[in-house]
């Protein structure tokens, strides 16, 4: 899965551009991103979504898993790519009301919709109910929300990188980012989500701890790695 979006919508992290402006390396448009991970599937096989100027979906079959299926839909102005699989989609199913046969995509749609319609709550909320192995891209065009998440283990791998021309770029296929974000390019972090509107880049699993970057060796493929900052121990004096 590949989803890209502009500088419109998206302001890539200072770690990432950071990464990429430590140690200069080839990139390309994101354009020229889209085009080759289209061209490189049968075109049976891929469903390439363009959301006007601020970004590109694109979903394919091609590799497909089992254990880890990839998925898109689109509902109400909502589009989401994921892949994975949820242990509790039973349960979630019943708590939104939603049709037995809804698949993992179209729950976090409908959790999201949940999340900025109606629920008080913060997007760790929503997302802590998800066990499994998973990792997603939603876009909401209404609102032009970007909310991008992976799973506590990081079972389902998930990068994320900077383009030529400043797109801000996720996909689980490192090999594809890597020859167009240059060393602008890292491992999402498990345990956490990004949103363009919901504070940027936190930890859903431990919401209350900081996610900070560290840039990595020259020789490494990424440019960088974050990590969520474990919670200062406190210690209480005795009398």
């Amino acid at each position: 899965m590949l989803g890209v979006f502009s500088r419109e919508v998206a302001e890539p992290p200072e770690e990432l551009v950071a990464a990429g402006s430590r140690t200069p390396s080839p990139k390309t448009r994101a354009s020229e991103l889209v085009n080759r991970f289209v061209t490189r599937s049968a075109p049976a096989e891929v469903v390439s979504i363009q959301l006007g100027s601020v970004g590109h979906l694109v979903h394919s079959h091609a590799g497909d898993s089992p254990f880890r299926p990839r998925l898109f839909a689109a509902k109400d102005d909502i589009f989401c790519l994921f892949q994975g699989m949820l242990d509790n989609l039973g349960n979630l199913i019943q708590h939104y009301g939603l049709s037995k046969n809804s698949n993992e995509v179209l729950l976090v749609i409908e959790a999201y919709k949940v999340l900025r319609d109606r629920a008080p709550h913060p997007p760790s909320f929503m997302l802590g109910h998800l066990t499994g192995n998973f990792s997603f891209v939603l876009f909401d065009r209404k609102t032009s929300t970007i909310l991008v998440a992976s799973d506590a283990d990081g079972k389902v791998p998930l990068y994320w990188g900077i383009t030529a021309d400043g797109c801000l770029a996720f996909a689980d296929d490192v090999e594809i980012l890597k020859g167009s974000c240059g060393k602008s390019l890292a491992p999402f972090p498990p345990g956490c989500f990004y949103s363009n509107s919901l504070g940027g880049l936190k930890s859903y699993e431990h919401p209350k701890n900081k996610v900070t970057a560290t840039l990595a060796d020259e020789e490494e493929i990424c440019g960088a790695t974050f990590n969520v900052e474990e919670a200062p121990t406190v210690v209480t004096a005795m009398h």
